[in-house]
């Protein structure tokens, strides 16, 4: 995860209109966080956002952020209490763009879920002082985190105030039960199954199953029609044979009976 500075005072406001230390309500509180610390962990973030969006793109009463800045002071000072994790989703609040979370704007909402991505600098944080805040003052229900590079994975979820482990299944997966899905490590990445246990793909990849699935029942249509086809020609060689035998019977009767005939016997009169 990132570094925050608690005393580091965030980007200016709507060209000064705005204190710094009381926001009010027209003005425009924008996201103070340093980037993160590697490509991986970026790749991550944006891993886990691009799936659960496209996951729950039917939906409309959720957000999704990462690296973002969770503004969540009593008095509303932007400079007191913020946080800023690497990924975290609200659940029951509008789903639209936003420059920050600022707690006393949406209805004192926090984070239902949080997932840290553990770093060299900020690992011992985010296993100690952050997860006590999202304990204690968060309440956020499930806290999880996940080193991108030694796969360190450990989730928590809330019970009696009490971060308590969440135990994995046989996959070594944790089941979140604000998703509705489990969260895995897949190809070396934190990545979320659905309860069937099927990997929850991203835009570009269930793009591709699309397409995959479309070029398959090409396939079969197309093996479908060739059956059709020779079943169709199979029937049609079977109607000839038959129609030869039927000739080559008449045939034979005709020759017989033109030999009685020669005989002087007349094969009408035979029974």
């Amino acid at each position: 995860m990132t570094v925050t500075k608690e005393s580091q005072e965030p980007a200016e406001l709507d060209n000064n209109t705005c204190p710094k230390d009381i926001i009010l309500s027209q003005c425009e509180l924008w996201s103070d966080e340093p980037p993160l610390e590697s490509d991986k962990h970026q790749e991550q973030m944006e891993l886990l956002l691009s799936c659960i969006k496209w996951y729950w793109q039917e939906r409309n009463n959720f957000y999704a952020s990462g690296n973002l800045t969770i503004y969540f002071s009593e008095n509303k000072k932007t400079t007191e209490k913020f946080r800023g994790p690497d990924f975290f989703l609200v659940k029951g609040c509008e789903n639209y763009s936003r420059t920050s979370w600022v707690v006393w704007r949406e209805n004192g909402k926090y984070p239902n879920i949080i997932i840290e991505l553990l770093s060299k600098k900020t690992a011992k944080a985010d296993r100690g002082i952050k997860k006590d805040v999202y304990q204690n003052e968060f309440q956020t229900p499930e806290y999880f985190w996940f080193h991108p590079n030694t796969l360190e994975f450990q989730g928590f979820r809330l019970e009696n105030g009490k971060y308590v482990p969440i135990n994995a299944n046989t996959e070594g997966w944790l089941w979140s039960e604000e998703l509705e899905l489990f969260l895995g490590i897949y190809e070396s990445k934190l990545r979320f199954f659905n309860p069937d246990k099927q990997l929850v793909p991203t835009p570009t990849e269930a793009a591709q199953q699309q397409a995959e699935a479309e070029r398959l029942e090409k396939e079969v249509a197309q093996q479908q029609a060739e059956t059709e086809r020779l079943e169709k020609e199979a029937a049609q060689q079977q109607a000839e044979a038959e129609r030869l035998e039927k000739e080559a019977a008449q045939r034979q009767v005709e020759e017989l009976k033109a030999r009685l005939k020669a005989l002087g016997v007349d094969p009408d009169t035979i029974e």
